[in-house]
């Protein structure tokens, strides 16, 4: 692999220009719309899957509804690497924009819960190949000064997603009309998809892709088992903690004694994924290389403290402090308008992008371990909603200065493969964070008999950890920089 000198900023000094001039507009606009529809997805389908769940049957499936759809994405961000580099991005964008709608549509139409985890194993899989594309159509077709624009815009693509999504989709669900929450998302990717296709067309493949052959299948091997380990270990460890749970003694102890087969195959599972990645990774990532494997370390730590207390902040504000559920989700919105201020700033400073990094793990870090304090202060409401805007704000910056070092230190013939590693980064830590947070919260909430009068203190710890975790990316941040010379 080669690499691109440092412009000196992750935008390079403020350059003139924008993505929305007439020879970009169709592809800026056409990509925002993709990205927009991923956002209402996630939000929508989240917001509406407790009833969909409770109307199919599939209560006790619920959180497979989530896990299968990541975990073929993870496959599909995998195939979708090496494929673009040897196609270039427009047959992974076509075929991913297919799954995605026959997924969708098998959702909507959806008789039962088992026909509805189908759809969304399909449409996980097409959205993991669209979004690799996505990042390849940028690299090949935008030039790297308009670049960090463009992924500020993407971050500020979510917002109105946040803002309307889970209440168009919970509205819709009240009425008992959820099959459009899947249903409503696919004409309008199909349209943003149509609006590209001419920059499609032109982004042809590389004359000698990075991985050809039997490397290309062996990534793709290791794509299958990493997602396979993945939802291997979410089980084992989902297994662990309900065991120890219903093994509680009954003066409200756990015993962890049923827990321990579980607990082991966790760690096979762990151990199968780490020998995965690396092939997945680029070369040194094991190693904390500078360059491009920071970059990874960087993103992979920020997912998985930021996207790991994501999940527990609004439980944490109704259980302790006793905030309504809109109150609560308000939060989740200051830190999603946070994130898109940071993306923007970040496309206008002068600040180099290995520092930019280093700030904004350092943002994150320390807004986990505010909250460790705000979760038993007088004024944890409103507290929260101001430390949670900046821990979006240090998000906003990191990954969007994460997405330009990435193309930057790529090739016409890598660039396939490194936004799928980064991609990766970004989806494995929010399973890690995510699970990771699900179980540590399940066992200590298992030594408490009240969780709402004594649980002040297993969210302490929770955010203590997050904040540690956060300083792996702040390490990684400062070793993203090449030294040339």
């Amino acid at each position: 692999m080669t690499t691109r000198p440092d412009a000196g900023t992750a935008s390079g000094t403020p350059v003139p220009g924008s993505p929305l001039e007439p020879p970009h507009r169709a592809l800026t606009l056409g990509l925002l719309a993709i990205v927009a529809c991923f956002a209402f997805e996630a939000m929508a389908v989240t917001t509406a899957m407790p009833v969909v769940s409770a109307d199919l049957g599939g209560t006790g499936e619920y959180g497979l509804a989530f896990s299968i759809y990541l975990t073929a994405s993870l496959a599909a961000t995998v195939l979708a690497g090496s494929w673009c580099d040897r196609s270039g991005p427009r047959p992974a964008m076509l075929v991913g924009l297919a799954l995605m709608t026959v997924g969708l549509l098998t959702c909507a139409l959806a008789g039962d819960f088992p026909i509805l985890i189908v759809g969304r194993a399909v449409s996980g899989a097409g959205g993991g190949l669209m979004i690799v594309a996505v990042y390849v159509l940028i690299g090949l077709c935008l030039p790297e000064r308009l670049q960090p624009q463009l992924f500020g815009w993407m971050s500020a693509a979510w917002v109105l997603p946040s803002l309307i999504g889970p209440l168009a989709a919970g509205l819709l669900a009240q009425i008992g009309a959820w099959r459009l929450v899947f249903a409503g998302v696919v004409p309008v990717v199909v349209v943003a998809v149509l609006a590209i296709r001419r920059q499609l067309r032109g982004a042809g493949a590389p004359t000698t892709p990075e991985l050809t052959g039997a490397a290309a299948r062996r990534r793709l091997i290791a794509g299958l088992v990493l997602a396979a380990a993945v939802l291997a270990a979410q089980t084992a460890l989902t297994a662990a903690v309900a065991s120890a749970k219903g093994s509680a003694s009954p003066n409200g102890t756990a015993s962890p004694t049923g827990a321990l087969l579980p607990i082991a195959l966790t760690a096979v599972a762990v151990v199968v994924s780490a020998l995965a990645l690396r092939r997945l990774m680029p070369a040194g990532f094991f190693r904390f290389g500078a360059g491009l494997p920071a970059v990874m370390w960087a993103r992979l730590g920020l997912s998985v403290s930021f996207f790991g207390a994501e999940a527990f902040l609004p439980l944490m504000l109704t259980s302790v402090q006793a905030a309504p559920p809109a109150v609560a989700g308000l939060t989740l919105t200051t830190g999603a308008v946070g994130w898109t201020t940071g993306a923007f700033w970040q496309a206008r400073t002068r600040v180099p992008p290995h520092r930019l990094i280093a700030l904004a793990a350092a943002l994150v870090a320390g807004s986990m371990a505010a909250m460790a304090v705000v979760v038993t202060g007088p004024a944890g409401l409103w507290a929260a909603m101001i430390v949670w805007a900046v821990a979006g704000f240090g998000m906003g910056v990191g990954t969007s200065v994460a997405g330009v070092l990435t193309l930057r230190y790529s090739t016409d013939a890598d660039r396939g493969v490194n936004a799928s590693s980064m991609q990766l980064a970004d989806q494995l830590g929010g399973v890690v964070g995510t699970a990771g947070a699900g179980a540590l919260f399940g066992l200590a909430v298992a030594q408490v008999a009240d969780v709402r009068a004594e649980g002040a203190g297993v969210y302490v710890l929770m955010w203590v950890v997050f904040a540690v975790l956060a300083l792996v990316a702040l390490a990684a941040g400062l070793r993203t920089r090449l030294r040339t010379g």
